[in-house]
């Protein structure tokens, strides 16, 4: 007698072919992948079109020096003698001038800081700015709005120091006048005013 073949049960030798083939690619592991087309990617970034988009990027919102813009190229690896070239290039058509940004630098910072000339000179030299033209933008700087600033930080300063005694007060104020660039005569005296302004009085200087 022939057997007939069990109806709505798997035959469990032959299983499921979907599910072997499955399970075998899973075994194999991944596919390789294709052979990377060297030709397809194009030629190598030139590093001159780096370098001007980074110099570009750098120049967007505020000016920079000279030296700032050659240190984020030496940090971005393009080579000196690109760095250089296009340095001049962008100095020739006036977008590198470190004169302007002297300038505008020492604006920018004595009016929203209330900074002094030799605090402002300290900056620029840190930016890489020369002595000669530093001091070209610090001598456009007008003293009486130089006075006006330190007046000013030490009104500000003066709101939080109601309580305490006028000889802490004077040196707290003397102190960051000083760290704002002011000689000790011009800080000293310009506190003495201002307490004298507020109904107190600074002890005599040593």
């Amino acid at each position: 007698m022939t057997s007939e073949p069990v109806v709505g049960r798997a035959d469990p030798w032959r299983g499921d072919v979907h599910g072997g083939v499955a399970a075998w690619t899973r075994s194999a592991g991944p596919a390789p992948e294709p052979p990377v087309d060297v030709e397809a990617l194009g030629p190598e970034a030139d590093p001159e079109s780096v370098a001007r988009t980074i110099l570009l990027d750098q120049l967007t919102g505020r000016a920079r020096s000279r030296y700032e813009l050659a240190e984020k190229l030496r940090g971005k690896d393009v080579p000196d003698d690109v760095a250089a070239r296009l340095l001049d290039r962008f100095t020739e058509v006036g977008l590198v001038d470190d004169a302007a940004f002297a300038r505008a630098w020492v604006a920018g910072r004595q009016s929203a800081k209330g900074l002094a000339r030799r605090a402002l000179a300290q900056e620029l030299r840190r930016k890489g700015v020369n002595d000669e033209v530093a001091r070209e933008a610090l001598d456009e700087l007008d003293p009486d709005d130089e006075d006006a600033a330190a007046r000013a930080l030490v009104r500000k300063k003066l709101r939080s120091l109601a309580r305490v005694d006028d000889t802490t007060a004077t040196r707290r104020l003397v102190g960051m006048l000083a760290r704002k660039g002011y000689p000790p005569g011009t800080a000293y005296a310009v506190v003495r005013e201002e307490l004298a302004g507020a109904g107190r009085e600074a002890p005599e200087a040593d």
